[in-house]
């Protein structure tokens, strides 16, 4: 049973669908209507029709189109954006808390309710998205997938909010120092893990790399502007490990403030022009038909409590990914390689 509760404001008879709202989150980061259209997933033209009816209900532009340099969001619409933030953000945990105390009511009143689907939470990845594509256009094997970074999707795991945590390491001399950072989710004694596939991480960079970047040290070069992974991802958290091999300190990065929360919108990023370099896999750099400089090779890890492992609604998305259907779809993503059937492992191996 899935239960979801949001907030949904109107005004002046204009509903801020969350669709609107994305989009104007979007459009402020990138500064372009195209590249918010990737990140949201609307075309092009649905995204201007949601613009257009809000600009006609409000009587003012929310968007003011700057020649040569994209999309900008207009006064009225920069405000609106920030005043629906902070006035919806006191209310998420009571949502939350609401909807837990609904499930449970109805959980109980409903004894005959279908199977329960199995919770990934998951560090942003391709493969798995095109999984869940797969597993709904095929028998229908039920999965709740979000993502999140590394670390939430490993506390999330202890507190028994998801069955399964995914989660990346690099493969680099001295990994132990970045795995020690996972040790207070991993000590788990009967937490198991197991790899899922490797990918390649690195510079996205815009077609023909025209600021000649080709490590890890140029980012510090003037004139390159980068954007970044949220804290607490696992690609953030590699990516500063790296800088600290490197003795760069994150001061010296243009842009590493500049942060995004999927490799999908740090590729769009790049794309569109607002930044010079990110850093991610190469599957979302050749989806945006950018230039990559690989870096680093790091395994992908799904982590589980022996007893979640024991359960069919676990068994069954457990043989959909052993299955040559997803491990074929897996080795036909830029940089990956699928690591074949699933060995489970105590958690503590990986740390070193």
């Amino acid at each position: 049973m899935k239960i979801s509760g949001e907030v949904r404001w109107t005004i002046d008879g204009l509903t801020m669908e969350p669709r609107l709202v994305m989009l104007l989150e979007s459009i402020a980061r990138l500064g372009n209507l195209q590249a918010a259209t990737k990140v949201t997933g609307l075309s092009y033209r649905h995204a201007w029709g949601l613009l257009e009816a809000a600009a006609n209900q409000l009587g003012e532009p929310l968007v003011v189109p700057q020649q040569g340099r994209g999309t900008q969001l207009s006064p009225l619409a920069e405000r609106l954006l920030a005043g629906l933030v902070d006035a919806s953000g006191p209310l998420a945990a009571a949502i939350r808390e609401a909807e837990a105390r609904l499930h449970a009511t109805l959980e109980t009143a409903l004894p005959s309710a279908p199977a329960k689907a199995a919770v990934v939470h998951a560090s942003h990845d391709l493969a798995l998205a095109r999984l869940r594509e797969l597993l709904q256009t095929g028998h229908g094997t039920p999965l709740e997938l979000h993502f999140q970074g590394s670390l939430d999707c490993l506390a999330a795991l202890r507190r028994k909010q998801c069955d399964v945590a995914g989660f990346h390491l690099p493969v680099v001399p001295e990994a132990s120092v970045l795995a020690a950072q996972l040790r207070p989710w991993l000590r788990m004694k009967s937490l198991r893990v197991a790899r899922l596939f490797d990918r390649t991480q690195g510079l996205m960079v815009a077609t023909g790399n025209p600021k000649r970047l080709s490590a890890i040290a140029d980012l510090a070069r003037k004139g390159v502007r980068f954007v970044n992974r949220q804290p607490g991802s696992g690609t953030r958290l590699c990516f500063d490990f790296l800088l600290a091999q490197q003795g760069l300190r994150p001061g010296a990065i243009h842009g590493y403030a500049h942060e995004e929360f999927t490799h999908a919108a740090v590729a769009a990023t790049v794309a569109s022009g607002m930044a010079d370099a990110g850093f991610g896999i190469e599957a979302a750099a050749r989806e945006q038909d950018l230039a990559f400089v690989p870096v680093v090779q790091e395994h992908y890890y799904f982590a589980a409590r022996s007893t979640t492992l024991r359960q069919p609604r676990l068994h069954a998305l457990l043989v959909r990914i052993e299955s040559p259907a997803f491990q074929k779809l897996v080795n036909g993503l830029a940089g990956y390689r699928a690591a074949g059937a699933l060995d489970w492992r105590p958690a503590t191996e990986i740390l070193g």
